[in-house]
C-alpha cells in the first residue's frame, strides 16, 4: 500500500454529517405523525399500527411512488429547498385520493452528491408540512450520499405512500356513466410536471434568469417556478363522502385529456370546454416565448387544472359548494355522454379556446 490512507470520508461520504442531518430533521418529522405511528425515526423500518383497518369490512390498500422530476434543478439553482418536498407529497397522496383512498403514511428517499444537513432538513421540512396538511404520517426514509455520481449541490428526491379505501367506496371508471358532470379544480400553477419543456423555453430559448421580475407573473421567474403543488387530498376525501362522486383524476404528466381518459370507460366519451377557465399567466408565457403549440401545451402541462372529479348530475352544485368551503376554486368544465357523442368511447375531447 502506498500514498495517503483511504477512508470513507476521503471518498466523499460523511457519516457524521448524515447523523447531523437526521438530528435536524427530527423536529419536522415529529410534526408529520399520526396516532398509529409506532416509535420514531432512526430504526431500520417504520412501524404503523394497522389495528384501525379492523373497522373496515374489506379494506383495500393503495400505493403510489413518484418524484418531482427536473423541478429539483430550480430549487438547487435558487438554493431554496423548503418547498420541493411539498411537491413530492402532492404527487404521491393525490394519486391515492383519486380512487377514494385515505393516505396513511409515506417514506422518502433523498440522493445527493454531498450531505449538507441544513439542506436535507429543509427538504424534509417541506415533506413534513405537506404530510401534516394531507393527514399523512412521514414514517421514515433514506438519505444517500453519492459522490462522483451527483455534484456536491445536486440531489434528487422520490417517495412512496400507502393508503386505504373501503372496497365498496372505491372510485373508478366502472362507475362513470352518461350525464355525469366534469368538475375541474384549479392548480396552483405548473405543479411538478413539464419542467423539461419549461426550463428549455425560459432558460435555453428566452435566456431568462431566475431572479428576473416578470410583470405578467407579479413575481420573479424563480418564485413562480417554485410555487408548491396544491394538495387536494382532504377536500377530495370530504367530497367523496358528501356527494356522489364516480371518479377522479390527478392531472400530472400527460396533461388533462390523457389523465382524465385513464378513468373513462369505453362506454362513454367526455367533453372538456377550455373556455370555462383561464389558465394562470405562466402557461401563456411558455406558449408565446417558446412558440409551443396548444397541442404540446395540453400534453406537457396541467394548463391550470390540477384535479378533476366526475360526479352525478344532481351532485354538481353540492360539489362546487363543498370545494369552495375547503378553499378550492372549482367549476363545471364539461360533461360525459355516450360513446360517439363527444368522440370515440373512452376518450376525452378538449373543445373551445382559453382566455
Amino acid at each position: 500500500m502506498t500514498g495517503t490512507p483511504t477512508s470513507y470520508a476521503s471518498a466523499g461520504v460523511s457519516i457524521e454529517e448524515g447523523d447531523r442531518a437526521v438530528e435536524l430533521m427530527k423536529e419536522w418529522v415529529e410534526k408529520a405523525r399520526r396516532p398509529e405511528v409506532v416509535g420514531g425515526i432512526g430504526g431500520f423500518a417504520g412501524l404503523f399500527d394497522a389495528t384501525a383497518l379492523k373497522a373496515y369490512d374489506r379494506p383495500l390498500l393503495a400505493t403510489s411512488a413518484d418524484g418531482v422530476g427536473t423541478k429539483v434543478q430550480i430549487a438547487q439553482r435558487m438554493d431554496k429547498h423548503d418547498t420541493i418536498g411539498f411537491d413530492l407529497v402532492g404527487m404521491l397522496v393525490d394519486d391515492l385520493v383519486v380512487c377514494g383512498a385515505e393516505p396513511l403514511f409515506m417514506t422518502d428517499y433523498i440522493a445527493t452528491g454531498k450531505v449538507v444537513p441544513e439542506r436535507i432538513a429543509d427538504i424534509v421540512k417541506g415533506i413534513a408540512q405537506a404530510c401534516a396538511e394531507s393527514g399523512t404520517a412521514l414514517l421514515g426514509g433514506e438519505t444517500a450520499e453519492h459522490p462522483g455520481l451527483l455534484g456536491v449541490d445536486e440531489y434528487d428526491i422520490a417517495g412512496s405512500t400507502t393508503g386505504v379505501v373501503e372496497a365498496d367506496a372505491l372510485l373508478g371508471a366502472e362507475l362513470v356513466r352518461p350525464g355525469d358532470v366534469v368538475i375541474a379544480m384549479a392548480s396552483s400553477g405548473l405543479h411538478s410536471n413539464g419542467y423539461s419543456l419549461v426550463r428549455h423555453v425560459f432558460f435555453t430559448q428566452a435566456g431568462w434568469e431566475l431572479d428576473r421580475h416578470v410583470p405578467e407573473l407579479g413575481t420573479t421567474l424563480g418564485e413562480e417556478l417554485l410555487t408548491p403543488t396544491r394538495l387536494y387530498t382532504l377536500p377530495c376525501l370530504a367530497l367523496a363522502k358528501a356527494v356522489e362522486v364516480h371518479a377522479m383524476s390527478h392531472i400530472t404528466g400527460g396533461g388533462l385529456a390523457a389523465n382524465l381518459a385513464r378513468v373513462v370507460p369505453p362506454t362513454v366519451s367526455v367533453r372538456v370546454d377550455r373556455s370555462s377557465w383561464t389558465p394562470q399567466p405562466v402557461f401563456g408565457l411558455v406558449g408565446s416565448l417558446g412558440g409551443v403549440s396548444q397541442a404540446d401545451l395540453d400534453l406537457a402541462l396541467n394548463m391550470g387544472v390540477g384535479m378533476v372529479a366526475l360526479v352525478a348530475p344532481d351532485a354538481a352544485d353540492g360539489a362546487l359548494r363543498l370545494l369552495a368551503e375547503h378553499g378550492i376554486d372549482a367549476w363545471i368544465a364539461g360533461d360525459v355522454a355516450e360513446a360517439g357523442v363527444h368522440g370515440e368511447g373512452g376518450t376525452v375531447t378538449l373543445t373551445g379556446s382559453q382566455g
